[in-house]
């Protein structure tokens, strides 16, 4: 069954719900989150997305990523999907939010409301294959390098959070992750 999906206005105010397909057809604006898990090191960890998604497969994009569900907070949301996807749990601080919209594969509009969490991890994920077909650490500043250069290799939001954050602000955002 297709997941309903939270419409929202400019301002993240509840609009009603909607199937995650025509949402995404339709490009209409949605409540969405993205998750940046950081290890003691400051490392960023990285998914690459499965290749059977039905959307940016196979792309590099952050720690993980989602919808939360009508009837379901975006905390709560952000917390079930990087245990769905990643194979852990940690505790999520929200750090901040922006609006995009962007054409992707298959006649798709994303169209979102995108929460940003960040998390501590120092394990290694155990990534659910149908969403993840890979994950590696990094160090934020080559992977600033490697979007500037080879940006194709990544999703269009997680190139969009990246383009718009400075490097100082990543190193804030890890402080938050280990508390």
């Amino acid at each position: 069954m297709d997941e309903m999906l939270i419409l929202v206005d400019a301002d993240d105010n509840s609009m009603g719900s909607q199937t995650k397909t025509l949402v995404h057809q339709q490009g209409l604006l949605h409540r969405a989150f993205s998750i940046f898990i950081f290890d003691s090191q400051g490392r960023l960890l990285l998914q690459q997305r499965a290749f059977s998604k039905y959307h940016s497969a196979g792309l590099w994009t952050n720690s993980c990523c989602g919808h939360p569900c009508w009837g379901e907070s975006t905390q709560a949301a952000a917390k079930r999907r990087l245990q769905e996807e990643m194979g852990f749990s940690c505790e999520l601080q929200p750090v901040s939010s922006f609006t995009y919209r962007a054409e992707v594969p298959g006649n798709l509009i994303e169209h979102e409301f995108d929460h940003i969490y960040v998390g501590l991890f120092d394990g290694e994920p155990q990534a659910a294959p149908e969403e993840a077909h890979s994950w590696m650490w990094i160090d934020v500043q080559p992977l600033m390098d490697e979007i500037k250069h080879n940006p194709d290799k990544f999703t269009f939001w997680f190139r969009t959070i990246m383009n718009n954050t400075a490097a100082n602000e990543f190193e804030r955002w890890a402080k938050i992750a280990v508390g």
